[in-house]
């Protein structure tokens, strides 16, 4: 996809006075499309699947006098100094303010005194802004009592965790995700209601996603997912009987793609995964894809051309900027189905 410019004005700042009050742009082989989120329905045909991710919001960011920690996720078992609950992948930022930046200081062995009398260790560095890291104490449980929801400048002031959750999140002992997997935010129970009504099937899988800061030419990296056996077998039977999956959020294409088989069906997978979607791959479990409007060079966008191909994206994305549709967390919501 060719560059382009995402203006200031393009961001969402905060959230809308409805979940549902975002708007829907659609790709499909019928061209572009624009209508309310609540229009959803009209896009879809009974007999459909919606797989969506159950994956709650952490209070991921801890805040200190001049850095805060945006804990990202544990580290994989591969991973050096990976055995212990408290050994996690943690972003460092730089206070300004109200807002955070990139902060490329620290350095192995280096210690945090945190709230409440845990202390925080850098191990070394897994990426270029990811530290592999300990907490002296269980970190989920930390995070709901000290965390904070991750926050990025664009957004002016905190919000509740309530905020970032979406109605498919479903809280549990395994953690969840460092940012919330926004593709689902905007679905009401109401809209669930009309979708199930209408025809259209809705299946759960998990993935608790790490943070995106700088989406910015920087691939994914391993997160911890869950296909379940009644996911796998509805999306194969879906699929069989000549229905359409769509996949709500690129967390979901990702498990799903993770777990699809040599024979092109999808199998019941959990474990950890750092599977990239490309143009070249292509995708072999989805069909459509629900997601918001991604930045510049973000490797997401290869993903969206995997699913709807070079024109396609290209036309959604100048139709977007045309018509100022917004950007982010909170911004409106793009359908692609190829």
């Amino acid at each position: 996809m060719r560059e382009f410019t995402l203006p200031s004005t393009l961001e969402a700042h905060e959230p809308p006075a409805r979940r549902d009050a975002v708007r829907l742009l659609a790709g499909t082989r019928d061209g572009v499309t624009h209508r309310p989120f609540a229009g959803l329905p009209e896009l879809l045909r009974p007999g459909d699947l919606l797989v969506v991710n159950t994956s709650p919001t952490l209070p991921a960011a801890v805040r200190l006098d001049r850095i805060a920690l945006h804990f990202s996720g544990p580290l994989p078992p591969s991973a050096p100094h990976a055995s212990g609950e408290g050994a996690w992948l943690v972003e460092l930022r730089l206070r300004t303010g109200e807002a955070t930046v990139p902060y490329d200081g620290g350095r192995c062995g280096e210690w945090f005194p945190l709230p409440g009398g845990a202390t925080l260790t850098l191990l070394g560095r897994q990426t270029p802004r990811l530290w592999r890291a300990r907490l002296d104490t269980a970190v989920v449980p930390y995070l709901r009592r000290y965390g904070v929801p991750i926050r990025y400048a664009y957004v002016g002031r905190d919000w509740p965790l309530s905020a970032y959750q979406t109605i498919f999140g479903t809280p549990g002992l395994d953690g969840g995700s460092a940012e919330m997997p926004s593709a689902g935010r905007p679905f009401t129970p109401e809209l669930v209601t009309r979708l199930v009504t209408h025809g259209v099937q809705i299946a759960p899988i998990t993935l608790h996603t790490g943070v995106a800061s700088p989406e910015k030419d920087e691939p994914p990296y391993a997160e911890r997912y869950d296909v379940p056996a009644p996911t796998a077998t509805l999306v194969n039977h879906v699929r069989w009987e000549g229905g359409r999956v769509i996949a709500v959020g690129t967390t979901v294409v990702r498990a799903l793609e993770t777990a699809v088989a040599d024979d092109g069906f999808v199998r019941a997978s959990r474990g950890w995964t750092s599977h990239v979607v490309t143009p070249e791959e292509g995708v072999r479990a989805v069909d459509g894809l629900l997601t918001g409007l991604h930045e510049p060079r973000s490797s997401h966008l290869r993903m969206l051309t995997a699913v709807a191909g070079e024109d396609l994206l290209e036309e959604v994305y100048d139709e977007a900027l045309a018509r100022e549709y917004k950007w982010h967390e909170f911004g409106d919501v793009n359908l692609l189905i190829r």
